[in-house]
């Protein structure tokens, strides 16, 4: 099945409808939600609430013998939260910083829940089968109940946004201002972070919890890399999520022994890094175009100020003057002559080169600048 049949069959198809939709909405609240999470630089938190999520599934599956996702992924966000406040207090009550205590988190909770799941793998109980897709995610396990839960979050998500959006703004920025406002800047941070653990809990299923933290920060740094202003990097990376779920299913589905989770997370990987290389602002290649246009800019501007000081001694300043004089000054070129010609800064007739009344007057202001600097 090829890209153009797979999009043909979404709209028919209850398998593919089902997971394309799913997958957009979890890439469209991730993007949203891991915008946050990037510019608070806790890129880390989503790795240790999706790890810490991990024994939620399975003390709840002990508890209830069912492998229901509603029950597994209340386990996971009940586990997520409990994670998440401990590494606050670990951070506001110890001496720790943050990357240790999320670190600590993370290894902690992931190694007591891989501990329940090899237990339970070694029941007798049938049920346990399949639990193992919550580390690497299985998109074609969604039902449409499940795309209409992450409907309903991302859009009490957005409400929340909205309402708080002067509040997030402030503390996102400027949290010891937001205090002075009178602001409660613990309950806007507690509402950002139990939000985006009901992100990565909701994309359990789909990603899995090893690739969880990749889905939340992928599409917000990319988005970062196209704009200064906190809504348009939201709008863009929820775009770029969405972009990631869509085209990420599609090649999953038409090819062969491909994981959903992984092709979604490598989708939004290639929008990272297309990004950071042609972002006008911040991509690398701009930035060499930049960095080589004022390099050839300060040649220029060097040539010319030597060229005031030979000119500046004689009383015509369209006098001209050798070519050769120039040829012992370090950086200079033909090519630069060339260029101070096309800005009509020079005129040159053979060998010889002589200053304009614009180029004089140009090389003056540079010099005087310089001379104020010094």
């Amino acid at each position: 099945m090829s890209i153009t049949e797979y999009f043909e069959l979404v709209f028919t198809d209850y398998t593919l409808r089902t997971i394309t939709l799913g997958t957009a909405i979890l890439g469209a609240i991730c993007g949203m939600l891991g915008s946050f999470a990037v510019l608070r630089k806790q890129s880390l938190l989503g790795d240790a609430i999706s790890h810490a999520a991990l024994p939620g599934i399975a003390i709840a599956f002990l508890i209830t013998g069912a492998k229901d996702s509603n029950i597994l992924l209340l386990g996971a966000l009940v586990s997520g939260v409990l994670g998440t406040f401990w590494i606050r207090g670990m951070i506001t009550k110890t001496h720790l910083k943050s990357d240790t205590a999320l670190g600590l988190i993370l290894s902690l909770f992931f190694g007591f829940g891989m501990l329940l799941l090899t237990f339970i793998q070694k029941q007798p109980n049938a049920n346990q089968a399949g639990l193992d897709k919550y580390l690497f995610g299985q998109a074609a396990t969604l039902v449409e109940k499940d795309v209409y839960l992450m409907a309903i979050v991302t859009g009490a998500c957005l409400v929340v946004l909205l309402l708080f959006w002067k509040e997030f703004k402030l503390l996102l920025f400027d949290a010891d201002y937001t205090k002075t406002l009178g602001f409660n800047t613990r309950f806007i941070d507690i509402l950002i972070t139990f939000f985006i653990v009901l992100a990565i809990v909701l994309g359990l299923q789909t990603v899995g919890v090893v690739l969880m933290s990749a889905m939340l920060l992928a599409p917000a740094a990319a988005a970062r890399q196209w704009t200064n202003k906190l809504s348009v990097m939201i709008v863009l990376a929820g775009v770029f999520g969405i972009f990631s779920g869509v085209f990420g299913t599609a090649i999953s589905a038409t090819q062969n022994n491909l994981s959903t989770g992984p092709v979604i997370v490598l989708v939004a990987a290639v929008f990272v890094l297309f990004s950071f290389v042609f972002s006008p602002a911040r991509g690398l290649l701009f930035r060499e175009i930049r960095f080589r246009k004022n390099r050839r800019d300060l040649k220029l501007k060097k040539t010319l100020q030597l060229m005031y000081g030979i000119v500046s001694k004689h009383e015509d300043i369209s006098r001209p003057h050798a070519i050769k004089i120039l040829n012992d000054f370090q950086g200079f070129t033909r090519n630069t002559l060339g260029k101070l010609e096309e800005k009509n800064w020079i005129e040159i007739k053979g060998q010889e080169w002589s200053m304009t009344p614009q180029g004089f007057n140009e090389a003056k202001d540079l010099y005087n600048q310089q001379k104020d600097n010094d």
